[in-house]
């Protein structure tokens, strides 16, 4: 992840390769797993909300080594460059992710809930995201 600052020295065509934090964030679909001892969650959750602050501005680039929801026993392939979601209605949310809080003991709901309210929103650069915008522009 790197700042808008870092962001904004890349040529125009990389800067298309990357992703914004802002869906994930705003939406309380990034989470900072933290410790179940009663009591914990509290203190957990200000942490991470105060973190979540920070991520909300960072431009993102991730290459998958490992496509395990194929079911590979070990990393097969050519590494893929991902990206991720950025707004309502790209995947299940609510299946998904309602998933994911039952592993973990989370509620995306409450984390949203608090988010848009201690997290403002960023202006979102206009080369991020392009995946996206590429596939809304083809369909």
């Amino acid at each position: 992840m790197v700042t808008p600052k870092v962001y904004e020295t890349l040529p125009a065509e990389e800067r298309k390769l990357w992703h914004s934090h802002v869906f994930e964030v705003r939406s309380g679909m990034l989470i900072m797993p933290g410790p179940t001892a009663p009591g914990a969650q509290q203190v957990w959750e200000a942490a991470e909300t105060a973190e979540m602050k920070e991520v909300v501005h960072l431009y993102g680039k991730v290459y998958h080594l490992w496509q395990t929801d194929r079911g590979d026993a070990l990393p097969l392939g050519e590494p893929k460059l991902m990206t991720s979601f950025t707004e309502a209605g790209q995947f299940d949310f609510d299946k998904v992710v309602g998933d994911r809080d039952r592993r973990f003991g989370v509620d995306y709901k409450r984390k949203r809930d608090i988010r848009q309210e201690a997290v403002p929103e960023p202006k979102i650069h206009e080369d991020a995201d392009h995946a996206w915008k590429q596939r809304r522009n083809s369909m």
